[in-house]
């Protein structure tokens, strides 16, 4: 049973910093992309990073670079979005997929939420 289970959410303040994680089980999670994509209220899905299946040259969307950083370990099947410079426009519900942002999508978490309030 194919499985990604997002954790790590949570309340921040704005300026602090949270580390989501996503945890794979059911495929062969070493030869995927794999990406961070959010959904705020009312909002459409918003593409945040992708990275190869080797961990290489990662991606990031205009409105997260410089403040995400993506990473993965194969041996551990995880994925892990660190955020840093959170403000109140990231609250939204974070979702881990599988492939590339710009690819088909085989797999999605149920998704994690963030909230960035005082």
């Amino acid at each position: 049973q194919v499985q990604l289970v997002e954790s790590g959410g949570g309340l921040a303040q704005p300026g602090e910093s949270l580390r989501l994680s996503c945890t794979a089980s059911g495929f062969k999670f070493d030869v995927y992309a794999m990406s961070w994509a959010r959904q705020a209220p009312g909002k459409g899905l918003e593409w945040l990073a992708s990275i190869f299946s080797d961990g290489s040259d990662p991606w990031y969307g205009d409105s997260v670079k410089d403040r995400f950083t993506i990473s993965r370990n194969n041996v551990k099947n995880e994925v892990y979005l660190q955020m840093n410079m959170l403000n109140p426009e990231d609250t939204a519900q974070y979702f881990c997929v599988s492939g590339w942002h710009s690819s088909p999508h085989d797999y999605w978490g149920r998704g994690t939420q963030v909230t960035v309030s005082y």
